[in-house]
């Protein structure tokens, strides 16, 4: 890949012609329509967010350099952006008066009204900009290795980068468009950041596990000049209704769960959203549940995963409790202290285990509502209360 250094462009220059585009949160165009400042291998404008395209400002009145600038040299006279479009893009919203500098004392001082100096001081700036000509190929894996903006790419921003085109820009607008008037209702359901690429990523997931090639880079790659999204939309959204038709209620431990996973596992199963509902309800107000995330597929599964529940143990002094009452009765009886040994006719039958040799289980079963008290516990020897865990 050859690479030219440019020292004498100033931010007046590049900032010239800039567009900024709200609805989609990034910079479109500068150097008087000559640059493209986020092509679709790029990632959303994040400095905003991250309170840092001040500090771009600053760091120019300050004398500071901003760091390097690469653009892809698509012809003679069209550029592209290859690493800094969060760093042009805040001189851009700041010289068209997108959002202005806060003082020491909280006042806002935008660019068309500050003194005359420090107008000529940013415009003038020079910036340090290495202009790239290469393949393809070395321009994607270049900008991998250049990720120096200081917000490092996630998985999903680095393969918006790799398989650039059609595909990846319907998507973005789809599912990464802060607009979108669903995002509220996904969001009760997928972690993550829009801008952050998190709701396509988990979109392109949940479709992936629908097909034999279980792999995102591979559908991206096998999609990448598709104009059409229809087959990533239908199926994201025939998982969203089909949970939100299973569940009424909308629970803080949804949100991040492989609801995608679940969807090809249980979408067939008829269930009845009142029960539903009510066994939630039930799940939630059970004391014993210590994990809420699992009440969703512990129920979808008929309710037989305890597993999932991740169900409260006894406290220490409830097993001590009943390890002194069951060991001082079988010492009377002459047998052993695990139940289920003292049953038996081998050699276990009347051997007493010491308090670690043993572990605490209900009675009556949790799952067919036994309570986790002392009135339903007892002590069995591990070997007994493993056996009985697994049937």
């Amino acid at each position: 890949m050859k690479t030219t250094l440019l020292t004498d462009i100033t931010i007046d220059e590049i900032c010239k012609g800039f567009v900024y585009n709200e609805l989609e949160g990034k910079g479109l165009f500068g150097w008087s329509g000559k640059l493209v400042i986020q092509p679709e291998y790029q990632r959303n404008y994040l400095y905003a967010e991250a309170k840092m395209e001040e500090a771009v400002i600053r760091s120019v009145l300050a004398g500071y350099p901003i760091g390097l600038l690469y653009f892809n040299k698509v012809s003679d006279t069209q550029f592209e952006v290859l690493d800094g479009q969060q760093r042009i893009t805040s001189l851009g919203r700041f010289m068209t008066g997108k959002f202005p500098l806060i003082d020491q004392t909280g006042l806002p001082h935008y660019f068309s009204a500050m003194p005359d100096d420090k107008v000529n001081l940013i415009k003038n700036t020079p910036l340090t900009i290495y202009i790239c000509e290469g393949t393809e190929s070395e321009i994607k894996a270049w900008f991998k290795t250049i990720n120096i903006a200081g917000i490092p790419l996630n998985h999903q921003e680095i393969s918006n980068s790799v398989y650039s085109g059609p595909f990846v820009t319907k998507a973005k607008e789809e599912f990464s468009n802060s607009s979108n008037a669903n995002i509220q209702k996904w969001s009760a359901y997928i972690k993550g950041r829009v801008n952050r690429q998190d709701f396509l990523r988990v979109a392109l997931e949940w479709v992936c596990r629908s097909t034999e090639d279980d792999d995102v880079d591979a559908y991206m790659s096998q999609h990448r000049y598709d104009t059409d999204i229809t087959e990533l939309k239908t199926y994201f959204t025939s998982v969203i209704d089909w949970v939100s038709g299973v569940f009424n209620d909308v629970e803080s431990e949804m949100k991040g769960l492989e609801w995608g996973r679940l969807f090809e596992a249980y979408h067939t199963t008829p269930y009845d959203p009142a029960e539903v509902s009510a066994k939630v309800h039930d799940l939630y107000a059970d004391a014993a549940v210590k994990n809420r995330k699992g009440v969703f597929e512990y129920i979808l599964g008929g309710c037989s995963d305890t597993k999932l529940l991740d169900i409260r143990i006894f406290e220490e002094s409830t097993k001590k409790a009943v390890y002194a009452q069951q060991t001082n009765a079988a010492v009377t009886a002459d047998k052993s202290n695990c139940p289920l040994c003292a049953l038996g006719h081998d050699a276990n039958a009347k051997k007493i285990w010491k308090f670690t040799e043993m572990d605490a289980d209900h009675v009556a079963a949790w799952s067919r509502g036994g309570s986790t008290d002392i009135s339903n516990c007892q002590m069995l020897c591990k070997t007994h209360n493993r056996a009985k865990g697994n049937r």
